[in-house]
């Protein structure tokens, strides 16, 4: 039996990939600050930015597990949506404190862990490469989670990460996005809105599903690499958002 660990667990994409693994007969373990309603899913409650409760709390949770097929880092927050000199410096940190020092806390603990982690894929977004105006702390936070993926590349010799940007999917975050922000001040968020219904925007148990059927292909490319989950599935589509053809 595989087992996977997945942070975020309470709903989204995290939700979506702890009850799809558990349907295809993973071992399951989720964290999240609410908790994870899906039975026979192993669940931990904790907030990933207590620092000084992660290490003991992952220790005692995972303490029967003797190695890892898969970690899922996918906890995240949005946060506001606004022009960058309009955002203060404290919701900077927030999400920061969030998106990019949460995760890192667990790495280190993989680390010091010390059993076998075959792949860790840290959930990014296309927003740290595109830049497009009013995406402020989140596009940050992910462009600095990318760079934590290929730096921890270094220190993790068998264990294969990757950043992923899973595409755009229904989830809680796109309440924010689709019926609070500015579409007219953000154009970004137009593409969003456009989507939302269709299949272009799944919902987290078919987004689930997608990253799942691309594992093995994420080690096609270097440990530490960012990765767009539509250059593998939707070439033409990362070619309009990105520019150029798909590396693979």
């Amino acid at each position: 039996m595989k087992t996977a660990f997945i942070t975020g667990t309470s709903s989204g994409l995290g939700r979506g990939l702890a009850e799809y693994l558990f349907r295809q007969g993973w071992a399951v373990y989720g964290c999240s600050r609410r908790g994870c309603d899906i039975p026979g899913v192993h669940d931990l409650l904790i907030d990933l930015t207590d620092q000084g409760a992660v290490a003991g709390s992952l220790s005692r949770f995972l303490a029967g597990v003797g190695s890892l097929d898969l970690v899922v880092l996918n906890a995240g927050i949005l946060g506001e949506i606004s022009d960058l000199v309009q955002t203060p410096l404290d919701e900077l940190k927030r999400v920061m404190e969030v998106n990019v020092w949460a995760n890192k806390s667990v790495m280190d603990w993989l680390h010091t862990w010390g059993r076998p982690v075959d792949q860790v894929v840290v959930i990014s977004s296309g927003a740290a490469v595109l830049g497009n105006r009013g995406w402020s702390g989140y596009a940050l936070s992910k462009a600095a989670l990318n760079m934590l993926a290929k730096l921890y590349a270094h220190e993790f010799t068998h264990t294969h990460i990757a950043a992923l940007a899973p595409g755009i999917i229904d989830t809680a975050m796109m309440d924010q996005l689709c019926a609070e922000a500015d579409a007219d001040a953000f154009p970004a968020l137009q593409r969003l809105r456009q989507a939302r219904g269709t299949e272009r925007m799944p919902g987290p148990l078919e987004a689930a599903e997608r990253l799942i059927s691309v594992l093995s292909r994420l080690k096609d490319w270097p440990s530490g690499s960012f990765v767009d989950i539509r250059e593998i599935l939707e070439p033409e589509e990362y070619a309009r958002l990105f520019g150029g053809g798909p590396r693979r």
